[in-house]
């Protein structure tokens, strides 16, 4: 419960702290580059969103031709969706957090905390491969 307690509180604080960034910047550098300079981060992110979501497809499919599990695109998949609504969410921090989703060594460090945290300790992966102790030998017959 506590982590939706967190994710509620930031829902609740990040558009306050988004606005009084937005008109401060708007008040050091005018209303229409800071309205520029918004419009065109969310561009800059469609583009990377495209761009950095056909990349890890095209890694994903090439793993499963080649037998291998993508564990790492299987979870880099959602980073990229997060950080392309976060770019096309108006505002400076969530621009931020945005490009840190899509620029690809900081996704996969991304990825490699979640895959490490999550799912080697459960022993679901190792080291993007099926576990050895998960699979069982034998043979199956059906009997009427």
């Amino acid at each position: 419960m506590k982590g939706f307690q967190i994710i509620f509180l930031l829902v609740l604080v990040i558009p306050f702290i988004e606005i009084y960034l937005l008109l401060k910047v708007g008040g050091l550098i005018g209303a229409l580059p800071t309205i520029f300079l918004v419009v065109s981060t969310a561009v800059a992110g469609a583009w990377l969103l495209r761009q950095q979501g056909f990349a890890t497809f095209q890694k994903l499919q090439a793993n499963l031709r080649q037998g291998v599990i993508p564990a790492y695109e299987m979870i880099e998949g959602p980073i990229i969706l997060v950080g392309g609504a976060l770019l096309l969410t108006p505002g400076f921090i969530t621009d931020i957090l945005g490009f840190v989703c899509l620029i690809p060594s900081l996704r996969r460090k991304i990825a490699q905390y979640v895959i490490e945290n999550h799912f080697v300790k459960g022993g679901i992966f190792q080291q993007g491969k099926a576990s050895e102790s998960n699979v069982l030998e034998g043979e199956f017959r059906k009997d009427d």
